[in-house]
């Protein structure tokens, strides 16, 4: 299971990729966790597609296209709940069950 700090980081690194590359900011991510990126105009349709990248290589996870929402990819804390989800996934798919071992 992973531990707070981990947990912690994945928020700073959603921040940290967004501030360098999409604000191009030198000042960090000045925004709440849950304000909303298309809201507050923080990020664009091309923003969404460089943030999916970000997320497969950098949690090494695979973003379905149907996981493209609002829901998972509106703010710096719904963006880390995806994540956390799609990484538990896949802890998950990798352990054997016990009638795998039968």
């Amino acid at each position: 299971m992973a531990s707070e700090t981990e947990n912690l980081r994945i928020e700073e690194r959603v921040r940290d990729f967004i501030a360098r590359n999409l604000l191009y900011s030198e000042t960090g991510f000045t925004y709440t966790d849950d304000t909303s990126f298309l809201q507050e105009g923080i990020i664009d349709s091309l923003g969404v597609l460089e943030l999916v990248e970000f997320v497969q290589k950098s949690f090494g996870v695979n973003v379905k296209q149907t996981e493209v929402t609002r829901a998972n990819f509106d703010s710096v804390a719904t963006l880390a709940v995806f994540v956390r989800g799609k990484l538990a996934e896949s802890r998950e798919s990798e352990t054997p069950n016990q009638a795998q071992l039968l």
